[in-house]
């Protein structure tokens, strides 16, 4: 059975941010994930994760000004000196809370723009280095429009053609099956076609972005078909609970991993 991460941007909002470590933990998560960590000093996050036993699956680098609009730097060309201080800043709480892998987020550009793909592929690089060098993995998410107008990434085969250009051993793809429903569709083919590839996994309902019960997907099947295809990663529960995050983990008991994590 996968092992779940808790996403503590989306689920848990009913505690305080470094409250939602113990509330995740108590509901029975053995690790968590999260957009953003950086209102908190590394410190302070991972003694949430020690003292609840907790791995840290996930964070994404710091996107700009985020409150403004902003959903990442890469693809912004005048932007890559913050692209740069933003990944140290990310590798400091890596460090602290023994992530291992980190995800850049692309931005708001056209992807047909000669200067915004030339900056996205810079940033990259410049990531995939800089994390090559601790033994971490760089993370690529296409993001839906729909969510996310505008996103530059916002297709799996472009970021496939990516991750096999660069070949870099630790650029790998974040396969958020919610947002692959609405682009593509056809999940279960891409899962067995790109899990080579695949660094992470998130989930949600489509088209509400509740709990991974119902509607569209059928996840009790997908949840089997990973452990058919052996992965071994983690599945971020990236979703908004539909009336409570508690009331809403129905479909969580019956799959609680009892395995290690990593």
């Amino acid at each position: 059975m996968p092992i779940f991460a808790a996403n503590l941007t989306m689920m848990f909002n009913e505690w305080s941010f470094l409250d939602r470590f113990d509330a995740a933990a108590d509901a029975g998560f053995q690790a968590v994930e999260y957009l953003f960590p950086y209102d908190h000093p590394p410190d302070a996050v991972a003694a949430r994760l020690r003292r609840n036993g907790l791995t840290q699956a996930l964070f994404n680098m710091p996107p700009g000004d985020w409150a403004a609009g902003e959903r990442g730097l890469a693809a912004l060309p005048e932007r890559f000196a913050e692209v740069q201080a933003g990944v140290e800043t990310a590798l400091r709480y890596a460090e602290a809370t023994g992530c291992r892998r980190l995800h850049l987020m692309a931005g708001l550009a056209d992807p047909a723009d000669p200067a915004a793909r030339a900056s996205y592929r810079r940033a990259v690089i410049h990531a995939a280095d800089a994390l090559a060098e601790r033994g971490l993995d760089l993370l690529l998410e296409p993001i839906n429009g729909r969510d996310m107008p505008g996103y530059f990434l916002n297709d799996f085969a472009a970021t496939e053609r990516l991750i096999a250009d660069l070949d870099r051993p630790n650029v790998k793809l974040q396969f958020d099956l919610y947002h692959r429903q609405i682009l593509h569709g056809d999940c279960t083919m891409a899962l067995r076609r790109l899990l080579p590839i695949t660094g992470h996994i998130q989930i949600a309902s489509v088209p509400s972005r509740h709990e991974p019960a119902g509607e569209e997907l059928n996840y009790p099947f997908l949840f089997e078909e990973l452990d058919r295809l052996g992965y071994a990663g983690f599945v971020g529960c990236e979703y908004r609970p539909r009336a409570g995050t508690l009331a809403g983990l129905g479909w969580f008991t019956p799959q609680r991993s009892t395995g290690a994590g990593e």
